[in-house]
């Protein structure tokens, strides 16, 4: 089949679906479309107005060989086809459910192009079959011409699906077997020594997550509690008698290890100033530990830290390098890190028995865990790349990373068994969207999508409260738009339908948006654009530029990278008079507040094992410690009230958040002297009221808000390795 058979370009509405190409238009401009919805599509349009089965389009997507949750699959293939062809599932045009069956194209389809018949169908038919004579001019001839065309390119419609359906895989062939069976999810796996346990979190959060720990044995055996910890926690290990298991605890002064008895019971204190603890033998431990701020490096000692020693810290001083994974034969590690920015980076390889520079390693993506085969001759990773997390293997010491699985399912976590026959991880989905908090209850503000991160880019509400702006991702594959839902009548729209960001701050008056948006050098550009279109966008800069906010008369706030340290700086509109806005650097830029005194960062001191959160006044005076510990504080849009949360979100809780009221301008009432603590009451801040619920976005008072609403449903699976 050739990739530009004219033939093969069908019409419905107003779009086009070209089958040689892979691609779908409407009117005439390009849509993003995954290849999984183009698929579906195509085999839609072969069957034009007949019934296709939710098993006949399981059957055509995936291999039987890999596993994949397809009910899942074929709704999101089906959500993404209808937001790309701004389908109304309610009063559709295009693709209709049959409920419990399946689903119909709708829609008239007919062939454009020009092709001859006789050239569709020797691409198409055996080569012994007779041609089609040439049409004359004559108006029944270009009538027999247009219904042989339409033969013609159903015939090619037909051959693509079939091709891809036979196409074989290239890809490793894998088998699963289910560990867990839970309603919500099992995740970050850790086995035994011996094989025979597994540990995990169940929750939806593998990092920092407030769940509990949970024990079974493998394959069959109960799942049985041995936690009562509300701290966040992260980072599994067993000791090397399996006795105990080790994890890493955030508190107010930064991250300690305990241990549990794999039986359950109360966890006890093993290490101090410690982080992603595993044993090198009975006596040695390699854990991270910070050096100032949230400096986070890998190290080696003994329980009583004797013979401590580094072992890798990453250049920039906000790296932090949360996990190392030893080889087999303890003389190289893994090390899974968030870099400057605070995302997860590539994985890195160092030696542990010398001082050589650490390598890139794996994947070009994000890289949350990793493990060895029992040999040491190959590399594990689990590491998001084009949107979506899955398992990579790559030998050692060097090779290149191959994918091991594939879907619309992501794993999450990896865990070597001791035999090296099969890896333990998370496999699953989730989902997320804007729900709002107001007197009259709680509903969902968006629908379909992808919303980002809350510590990534958060919503905001508008000045006046009216409506929330956030970015929205609609496939693994595509960018974050950014998009607006007015809160009353919940009306939703893409504000630059096509453009894609990584984050963004509104001004004001609520009439320009600023935000960033990647170049193809891995910088980032910033533009300026009104958010009713009347002025086209202006690009500002081009450099490391993150987290932009509007300052008080209009200038740009950012921070930006200078060697291995972040500053906040501030550039004017137009993109003259660049400055530095504070002396010092700070490791992130959190927010601002809605008048434009006050930035909220996290700033390291010397005397410090951990950076304190702190409002910092922009036109001079007293900054103020916010949090005892780590937080993400939030402002409501007319800047009465400072949010804190107190407790973090879980399985069974949605955490809980301080209101904090603030005098005229913005000033803050007294706060108690270290920053308010995990777990404080209302009673710690005169005038403070609990809101029941940890990480939200504020509206105009305590009673309005929103939040990102994130349903994740995951399991352990047994993946044999091929």
């Amino acid at each position: 089949m050739r990739s530009t058979l004219p033939g093969s370009v069908l019409q419905f509405g107003e779009c086009e679906l070209d089958c040689g190409r892979f691609e779908l238009r409407r009117n005439g401009h390009v849509l993003r479309v995954e290849r999984k919805p183009l698929e579906l599509l195509i085999l839609l349009a072969s069957r034009e107005g007949q019934l296709v089965t939710r098993e006949e389009i399981a059957r055509h997507l995936w291999s039987n060989e890999v596993f994949v949750d397809t009910e899942h699959g074929i709704n999101t293939a089906v959500r993404k086809l209808r937001y790309g062809l701004r389908d109304d599932p309610e009063h559709p045009q295009y693709i209709l459910t049959v409920p419990g069956m399946g689903y119909r194209l709708i829609a008239p389809v007919s062939a454009i192009g020009a092709i001859e018949p006789a050239e569709v169908a020797a691409e198409a038919a055996p080569t012994d079959a007779v041609p089609v004579a040439p049409a004359t001019p004559s108006r029944s001839r270009r009538i027999s011409w247009g219904w042989y065309a339409l033969a013609g390119a159903c015939l090619v419609v037909g051959w693509c699906g079939v091709v891809l359906y036979r196409m074989p895989h290239r890809r490793p062939e894998v088998r699963y077997t289910r560990l867990t069976d839970f309603t919500d999810s099992a995740v970050a796996p850790a086995v035994s020594p011996d094989g025979r346990m597994v540990a995990f979190i169940r929750g939806g959060n593998a990092f920092l997550s407030s769940d509990q720990i949970y024990v079974k044995m493998v394959p069959n055996g109960e799942a049985r509690r041995v936690t009562d910890d509300a701290r966040p926690k992260y980072g599994l290990a067993f000791s090397p008698n399996g006795t105990e298991i080790a994890y890493t605890v955030l508190e107010s002064t930064g991250f300690s290890t305990y241990e549990v008895s794999s039986l359950g019971g109360e966890p006890h204190l093993l290490l101090n100033n410690a982080a992603g603890l595993v044993w090198l033998d009975s006596e040695r431990l390699l854990f991270s530990q910070i050096q100032t701020g949230i400096h986070l490096g890998v190290v080696t000692a003994t329980v009583t830290r004797a013979g401590l020693r580094d072992i890798y810290f990453p250049a920039h001083e906000r790296g932090m390098a949360h996990y190392a994974f030893p080889s087999p034969d303890r003389h190289w590690a893994l090390v899974v890190e968030m870099n400057g920015n605070g995302f997860w980076g590539r994985c890195r390889l160092v030696d542990l028995e010398s001082q050589s520079a650490a390598k890139l390693t794996g994947p070009a993506g994000g890289c949350t865990s990793a493990g060895w085969s029992p040999d040491g001759k190959w590399m594990y990773f689990t590491a998001t790349v084009g949107g979506q997390s899955h398992l990579w293997r790559q030998h050692f010491p060097g090779g290149e990373a191959e994918q091991l699985t594939f879907g619309p399912t992501e794993e999450d976590g990896v865990a070597v068994e001791p035999q090296g026959r099969a890896l333990i991880t998370s496999l699953g989905v989730h989902e997320s969207a804007v729900w709002l908090h107001d007197p009259s209850g709680e509903r969902p503000l968006s629908s379909e999508g992808e919303v980002m991160e809350y510590f990534v880019a958060p919503p905001v509400f508008s000045p006046d409260a009216t409506a929330l702006y956030y970015l929205l991702r609609h496939g693994a594959d595509s960018g974050a738009e950014l998009w607006r839902t007015v809160v009353e009548s919940r009306q939703s729209e893409a504000v630059f339908p096509g453009i894609s960001m990584s984050a963004f701050d509104l001004s004001p008056d609520g009439k320009q948006v600023v935000y960033t948006t990647a170049a193809a050098d891995g910088t980032s550009q910033l533009w300026v654009a009104s958010l009713d279109g009347s002025v086209p966008a202006t690009r500002v800069s081009n450099s490391a530029i993150r987290s932009p906010h509007f300052g008080a008369r209009g200038e740009i706030l950012f921070l930006e990278t200078e060697e291995n340290k972040n500053y906040l700086e501030q550039i004017n509109a137009d993109g003259s008079h660049a400055m530095r806005v504070l002396p010092y650097p700070i490791e992130e830029f959190q927010s601002i507040s809605p008048g434009r005194r006050w930035v909220i960062a996290s700033v390291p001191e010397t005397r410090e094992k951990f950076a304190p959160i702190t409002a910092i006044p922009l036109e001079g005076g007293t900054a103020r410690r916010i949090c005892a510990g780590f937080c993400f504080p939030s402002w409501s849009t007319d800047g009465k009230f400072l949010f804190v949360p107190v407790e973090d979100s879980s399985r069974t809780s949605p955490g809980r958040s301080l209101a904090i009221p603030l005098g005229p301008g913005e000033s803050f009432p007294v706060l108690p002297a270290g920053g308010i603590a995990p777990m404080a009451e209302a009673k710690v801040v005169r005038g403070a009221e609990s809101v029941g619920r940890a990480q939200l976005v504020p509206g105009r008072d305590p009673k309005h808000y929103a939040w990102v609403n994130t349903t994740v449903h995951g399991n352990l699976y047994e993946v044999s390795i091929p």
